[in-house]
């Protein structure tokens, strides 16, 4: 197959060079794509291969120096991809306060320790849950398949589902 490169400068540009059809493909981590192919005139016109070709994981970032937000922004990330680990969601995290699973009783803040040990209130990981969801639900809701980006959640699903998401316990 023979093909010849468009160079173009900005992301902005990159989309109208596509849609005006100056070139056939485009390139980039799926999440970009999906973002680019949500603006098209006719989204359902525009296919993303299944085919991952490069390493780009997206993930949060802090200012340097400030170590304690830093802990707290990657338990946080954590946190929610446990709770999906353990079947806590935000629909359900108030009757799963009631769990005999001391591995649930102290994620959740039941049981004291985790918070702590992050200098936060025992039920950190309980509130982020109720009010945000877990990793899935969040996942779900932002990027995933039923959404206008339409990801599937592929290597960003749990490790028991093909995945590389997972969480070391919280003890």
């Amino acid at each position: 197959m023979s093909w010849k490169p468009v160079v173009i400068e900005s992301t902005a540009e990159l989309s109208k060079t596509f849609f005006a059809g100056r070139c056939d493909v485009l390139t980039s981590d799926a999440s970009q794509l999906a973002g680019i192919r949500a603006i098209a005139a006719d989204p359902k016109g525009y296919a993303i291969l299944p085919e991952i070709i490069s390493k780009e994981p997206l993930a949060p970032a802090v200012r340097h120096g400030d170590d304690q937000f830093r802990d707290i922004v990657d338990f946080s990330v954590l946190a929610m991809i446990n709770a999906e680990e353990l079947g806590i969601t935000s629909k359900n995290v108030d009757e799963m306060l009631k769990s005999k699973s001391p591995v649930i009783q102290r994620f959740l803040g039941v049981s004291p320790g985790n918070g702590k040990s992050l200098g936060l209130d025992e039920k950190w990981a309980y509130n982020i849950i109720k009010q945000v969801g877990n990793y899935g639900e969040v996942f779900e809701r932002n990027v995933g398949i039923n959404t206008t980006l339409g990801i599937k959640r592929g290597l960003n699903a749990l490790w028991t589902n093909g995945g590389l998401m997972y969480s070391p316990p919280f003890k």
